[in-house]
C-alpha cells in the first residue's frame, strides 16, 4: 500500500451510501477529482467496491468486466417492487412448505449460462433513459433477458420465519447479473415470490473483503494499491524486456505471448523494473495495448 494517488482503494462499502456516495468521500480523502468505481453496488448493498484514483481509472471499465462474489439472503413469501427489501413489499404465497428438495432443484435451474431479466428499477438504458426512472414516472420498460453466468448458487443456510422463508446463499456470477433478479427468479420458480434482504459483496476480480477497507479506517489512513500491484492480482501476467516496454509505451505491437497468457481476458504487461506499462489484448497472433500506462 502507498499514499501516492495513482491505484487502487478497495472499499468496504456500508449499507445506506450508494456507490457514488462512496466515490465522493475517496475525492475527498485523495484530494482529486478523478475518481471512479468498478461494479456498482445498491444503497441496500455491502462490501468490495474496488475505486479508482487518478490513473487507476483506466483499470475501471476492464475490472467490472469480471467475476463477483456475494453472500445473500433471500426472503421466499414476499415479493417487493425493486425485487429488493428497499422496494414496496407485496405478499404473493405461502413459503412454508418449500422443501429442501425442491429449493435444490430450483437453484440448480439458475445456475450455470441462464437468460436473466434485470429489475425494472435498475440503471439500464432503454431508449437513452435509466430503467429506474421510467419505473419511476411510471412508464416501466419492458426490458429483454440478457444472458449471464451463475457460476455458482450454494444454499448456505434455511431459516423458516411463519409463513416465510429465509434463504441464505453464496452467488459466484459474471458481470451483469442482478442477485435481486436470482432472488426474485427463485420465488418465481417456486410460486411463492420472493425478494433480496440482504447482499454483501466479497469478491471483485483479483480483490476481497481482506483486501477492503471501511470509509472510516480510510479517513484515518489513506492509502492506494499501487497500480502494477492492482494489475497483478486481477489479471494475468506477461514479463517484457526493455524492448519490448519500449515499443508498448509508444503504443506499439508484440507477437502473442506464450499460450495461456490471457488471451480470455487482458493481460497485464510489466517493465523489467515491475513498473506496469499496459493492459493487452491478444488477437491473430500480436498483443496490443488496450490501454498505456508507461
Amino acid at each position: 500500500m502507498t499514499s501516492g494517488k495513482d491505484g487502487l482503494v478497495i472499499v468496504d462499502k456500508p449499507g445506506g451510501l450508494t456507490s457514488h456516495d462512496v466515490v465522493a468521500r475517496i475525492r475527498r480523502l485523495a484530494g482529486t477529482r478523478r475518481v471512479g468505481h468498478a461494479g456498482t453496488l445498491d444503497p441496500m448493498a455491502t462490501g468490495v467496491l474496488v475505486v479508482g484514483v487518478e490513473k487507476a481509472t483506466r483499470l475501471l471499465g476492464y475490472l467490472t468486466l469480471t467475476e463477483k462474489q456475494y453472500d445473500a439472503t433471500i426472503r421466499l413469501g414476499l415479493s417487493s417492487s425493486t425485487d429488493d427489501a428497499e422496494g414496496e413489499l407485496t405478499k404473493t404465497a405461502s413459503a412454508k412448505d418449500v422443501s429442501p428438495e425442491t429449493l435444490a432443484k430450483a437453484v440448480a435451474e439458475l445456475t450455470g449460462e441462464i437468460q436473466q431479466v434485470p429489475p425494472a428499477v435498475s440503471a439500464i438504458k432503454v431508449d437513452g433513459q435509466r430503467a429506474y426512472k421510467l419505473t419511476r414516472a411510471g412508464a416501466a420498460p419492458e426490458l429483454k433477458p440478457r444472458p449471464v453466468t451463475v457460476y455458482e448458487f450454494a444454499v448456505t443456510g434455511i431459516r423458516p420465519a411463519g409463513d416465510l422463508l429465509d434463504v441464505d446463499a453464496t452467488v459466484r456470477c459474471s458481470s451483469g447479473t442482478y442477485i435481486r433478479a436470482l432472488a426474485r427468479d427463485l420465488g418465481r420458480k417456486l410460486g411463492t415470490g420472493g425478494h433480496l434482504t440482504a447482499l454483501r459483496r466479497t469478491w471483485v476480480g483479483g480483490y476481497g473483503l481482506d483486501a477492503a477497507r471501511t470509509l472510516d479506517q480510510l479517513a484515518e489512513r489513506f492509502e492506494v494499491m499501487p497500480l502494477a500491484e492492482a494489475a497483478a492480482a486481477a489479471f494475468p501476467r506477461r514479463d517484457l524486456s526493455a524492448d519490448e516496454a519500449r515499443r508498448l509505451a509508444h503504443g506499439g505491437r508484440l507477437p502473442a505471448g506464450p499460450p495461456g497468457t490471457g488471451t480470455a481476458s487482458p493481460t497485464a504487461a510489466f517493465a523489467p523494473d515491475g513498473s506496469l506499462v499496459a493492459l493487452l489484448a491478444e488477437q491473430d497472433g500480436q498483443a496490443r495495448p488496450l490501454v498505456v500506462f508507461a
